[in-house]
């Protein structure tokens, strides 16, 4: 296993976060190039184009462009770097180019396709969407992308929009995520929705209750329907780390008169501390929205009912 900012990652896969001095054993690579937030289905068809007799690399950019065009915009990123980078490991991918998108926006067309693809990362192999645009004021497209690629060495290849009249598409998981359907934005995903992240120090109330939780940050994520889910639960590392059940509740805590959006989770079956280990939280089902009891009792009782129809829905898969 190899390190990610310091910590075990699920798959061997070797991160670069620049284009220049790659060494020579991570050039060649036949890469997929784009955004890939959420690594959806659609992301995935690109992957498959993507795998040769070379090493399997992927070419991105952080943050992501929309958050440098568009920087007071409401929160939209179905994935961190950190979820995105676990979950391309997952899929097989061997190299990991995660570009500072600021330093490569100004560059033209040209200078992308030659300077960074394939002077820089020494491509072979390029597989994009059909509606990848790129280089400054976009003006690249996937004809430019395929006259470049025959002039400067490397093999192009176009994959078509999945999902014929409704594509695959971030903005139709966004908006499954939102109306409470984390079953449909699975089917669209090709896995299950996830937020990942350290664990945070928070109030302990869940403790108090007789149900701790681990409690992740959404910052900077788009946000699923507010209220109690069933999940999944990884914990990535440290002598606990495995596959757990578990409920959350993604919310503001009405009760507390707290505001800042969370997601915290109860895992069935587990005693020990996760402060500050990172964990995957996948959502299976929308149990209810959140609501605000008129005392503890009915909300404790509360949290046992959803823990229980949470193991049952998850028993069931």
């Amino acid at each position: 296993m190899h390190r990610l900012n310091g910590r075990a990652s699920p798959a061997v896969m070797r991160i670069f976060r620049t284009h220049h001095d790659i060494p020579a054993d991570a050039r060649g690579a036949s890469a997929a190039v784009g955004n890939f937030d959420g690594v959806h289905r659609g992301h995935q068809h690109v992957l498959d184009l993507a795998r040769r007799d070379a090493p399997l690399g992927v070419v991105t950019f952080e943050p992501h462009p929309r958050q440098v065009f568009a920087p007071g915009g409401a929160p939209f990123r179905l994935m961190s770097s950190e979820a995105r980078s676990n979950r391309l490991a997952k899929l097989g991918v061997d190299l990991l180019f995660e570009l500072p998108f600021p330093a490569i926006a100004p560059l033209t067309a040209e200078v992308f396709m030659a300077d960074v693809l394939a002077s820089g990362l020494g491509l072979s192999h390029v597989v994009t969407g059909a509606d990848f645009r790129f280089g400054k004021g976009r003006a690249g497209d996937v004809v430019a992308l395929r006259d470049g690629g025959e002039r400067l060495g490397f093999d192009v290849t176009i994959a078509d929009l999945l999902g014929g009249d409704a594509p695959v598409s971030s903005t139709a998981i966004r908006s499954a995520l939102t109306e409470g359907r984390p079953r449909d934005a699975a089917e669209l995903l090709g896995h299950w929705h996830r937020i990942e992240g350290p664990v945070l120090h928070g109030e302990k109330r869940g403790r108090d209750l007789g149900y701790p939780t681990a409690n992740l940050s959404v910052d900077g994520l788009h946000l699923p329907k507010l209220g109690v889910y069933a999940v999944l639960v990884d914990v990535l590392e440290g002598p606990k780390a495995g596959a757990y059940h578990g409920v959350s509740s993604l919310g503001v805590r009405p009760m507390f008169g707290e505001n800042t959006p969370n997601i915290e989770t109860f895992l069935f079956d587990f005693d020990g501390d996760l402060y500050d280990r990172h964990i995957s939280v996948g959502l299976v089902d929308y149990l209810r929205p959140e609501l605000n009891f008129d005392g503890l009792p009915k909300l404790i009782a509360q949290m046992k009912a959803d823990a229980d129809r949470a193991k049952a829905m998850l028993n069931a898969l």
